[in-house]
């Protein structure tokens, strides 16, 4: 099973407001585990950064709406490509692939709104698994942020000064496995199946082969001689003495 856990950063809350997307960072998991392939993209938003959306995850301080006191560092987005330009990339990394988001219903929007202003397919909502949903699920009444889960569950935040899309789809990743019941919750053993099975096919026609060498046996003599004598005293009716 292919999924792909993903997070966007945004100049704000919603794209009817004329708010566009300036992040996606995403990871790939194939059967629950990390399989090391990520997908990452700095996206000119072809608008100005207001201060408060800057303040959250530090991009775009070249073009901030109200600039007041010079920013040092931080990422520009100037020359970095319009969403036109990444859109068919970004889902061919998808592909078929589940999505894992926190807060689904937030990133949905900014991507099916910018796949739909450049031609592109959307992406259906039941394709997403909410991570917000199930921690809120799972822990009723608990605060269920990305940093509180990460505090639950005892994964390393302390990168995390700001929101960055490829660091917190690194970080979800991590809570994701916890809140389905570890890193092998199905008993998958996905890393130890041949690479020619992991592809998006699954591991059709994998099976696991006979030991060519038998384990020897791990009684001893003096354990069976015991056993035996246990079963003698027992009588006829000792369940051992019945036919197979």
């Amino acid at each position: 099973m292919r999924e792909i856990v993903l997070d966007t950063e945004t100049t704000g809350f919603e794209p009817s407001e004329g708010h566009r997307i300036v992040e996606i960072g995403a990871v790939e998991l194939f059967n629950h585990l990390p399989t090391g392939r990520t997908w990452h993209q700095y996206i000119n938003p072809e608008r100005g950064m207001p201060r408060e959306a800057f303040e959250v995850h530090g991009i775009g301080h070249d073009i901030l709406e109200i600039p007041g006191q010079p920013v040092p560092g931080g990422v520009t987005l100037r020359d970095k490509p319009v969403f036109a330009r990444i859109g068919r990339a970004f889902l061919d990394f998808v592909g078929e692939a589940q999505l894992v988001i926190h807060n689904a219903a937030f990133d949905m929007k900014f991507l099916n709104f910018e796949l739909e202003r450049c031609g592109l397919p959307g992406l259906p909502f039941a394709r997403a698994t909410d991570t917000l949903m199930m921690a809120r699920t799972k822990f009723p009444g608990s605060p269920a942020s990305l940093d509180a889960l990460c505090r639950r569950f005892g994964v390393d935040n302390t990168m995390r000064e700001k929101h960055g899309a490829l660091l917190d789809s690194e970080i979800l990743a991590e809570v994701y496995l916890e809140l389905i019941g570890g890193r092998q919750p199905d008993l998958v053993l996905g890393s130890a199946m041949p690479a020619v099975n992991r592809g998006q096919g699954g591991d059709t026609g994998w099976r696991p082969r006979p030991r060519p060498v038998p384990l020897p046996p791990r009684i001893t003599p003096e354990e069976i001689a015991a056993h035996e004598a246990m079963v003698a005293r027992l009588g006829d009716a000792a369940i051992w003495k019945k036919p197979a």
